[in-house]
């Protein structure tokens, strides 16, 4: 072994920040191993969110970085990723095979929550992550018409516990799973928030990555109970740049603080209306709200999504556009507002409270 040369192949890749990363490999501690004999390298990089659609860019930068090292010929390289479960509010415990738990909040309905909420989910499943959807919306639950689950479709019941549907690669759980359509859910707060806790903590949820969270409109008692009993590793809030839209996130912001949830980021919906016909763009709800909040709070613009006709469709089809269209501009969005989101959990710390038992003292 050539420790000379090792520790210039270290040295030229330390410092390379991968896309969407927010960290170098060597604050990541990606780099798992260097190994040169002669004037062969073999490297091993191990990064913690997918990377499906970014594994060539990065493998030629990397082959870049180290055959520009005079003595080194040939690299042998290993580039994988592996998603860990990091940490949730007040240390709580991972829930039992679900490593992270990310919110999709906004302070009103209407924002386009839930389209972004699948769109995302899809897009982290194509990367090559385990994803879910819980459908937290008691009252008016949507992700499985969004999804295209056939009706009548109920979750397969094992011992006190329901296994998730499976659609387009997802897990999901949604009230709109057990009960029929048309039927209202005339509940009070804590029965609907009961509700909620059921369907996180009996759903028999199969080796996720990522669990993405759907919640319903507002600061109430199923969003506080959701933050205050779940393991959330992060939430992100949707908006449109519209000011009444903003005056709402600004509330779900402060909830989500208040008991200690980390904002991920800020996604701005309907940025632009695009005209199906000429392809003229308009900001007919205003402009610049989402960066607005976003600096405000300090917190991460992740991206702005279109105002378009076939991202209804789409979703009111059951073929949301990460399905339909992957290789179209708006997935291309979706698809960069997911790898953003994850990166940025990548960069938050490990989940220890799962390691460690629990201590109790009782007196005799």
């Amino acid at each position: 072994m050539n420790s000379n040369l090792h520790a210039l192949v270290e040295t030229a890749i330390a410092e390379y920040v991968p896309p969407y990363s927010q960290q170098s490999l060597k604050q990541a501690r990606a780099i798992k191993s260097i190994h040169v004999e002669g004037s062969c390298c073999q490297l091993t990089i191990e990064l913690s969110y997918p990377l499906k659609s970014l594994r060539a860019a990065i493998e030629s930068q990397l082959r870049d970085l180290v055959l520009a090292i005079t003595g080194i010929e040939s690299l042998t390289l290993e580039l994988g990723s592996k998603l860990i479960a990091h940490k949730a509010q007040k240390n709580l415990k991972s829930l039992e095979n679900v490593r992270n738990i990310i919110a999709v909040a906004s302070g009103k309905g209407g924002v386009g929550k839930s389209t972004t909420t699948v769109n995302l989910a899809l897009a982290l499943a194509a990367e090559g992550a385990r994803v879910g959807i819980l459908d937290a919306d008691i009252y008016g639950p949507s992700q499985g018409l969004m999804l295209g689950v056939e009706a009548g479709t109920k979750p397969q019941a094992a011992d006190n516990a329901m296994h998730p549907v499976v659609v387009h690669g997802l897990q999901l759980m949604s009230m709109s799973l057990l009960v029929d359509d048309d039927q209202p859910m005339v509940w009070r707060g804590p029965m609907a928030s009961g509700a909620l806790q059921q369907l996180l903590t009996q759903t028999l949820w199969d080796d996720l990555d990522y669990l993405f969270v759907d919640m319903p409109p507002g600061t109430g008692d199923i969003q506080l109970t959701l933050a205050q009993k779940a393991p959330i590793t992060g939430a992100v809030i949707v908006t449109t740049p519209q000011d009444i839209a903003l005056l709402d996130a600004r509330k779900g912001i402060e909830m989500f603080r208040k008991v200690d949830v980390p904002i991920l980021g800020i996604v701005e919906n309907m940025s632009l209306h695009i005209c199906s016909q000429c392809g003229h763009s308009e900001p007919i709800f205003g402009e610049g709200g989402g960066e607005q909040i976003a600096a405000n709070y300090e917190v991460d613009l992740l991206g702005q999504l279109p105002l378009k006709l076939s991202i209804r469709q789409q979703a009111d089809a059951g073929q949301p556009t990460q399905v339909s269209q992957p290789d179209s501009e708006e997935a291309g969005h979706y698809r960069d507002i997911a790898l953003k989101l994850a990166a940025a959990l990548a960069a938050r710390a490990k989940n220890y409270a799962n390691l460690f038992p629990e201590i109790v003292v009782q007196n005799d």
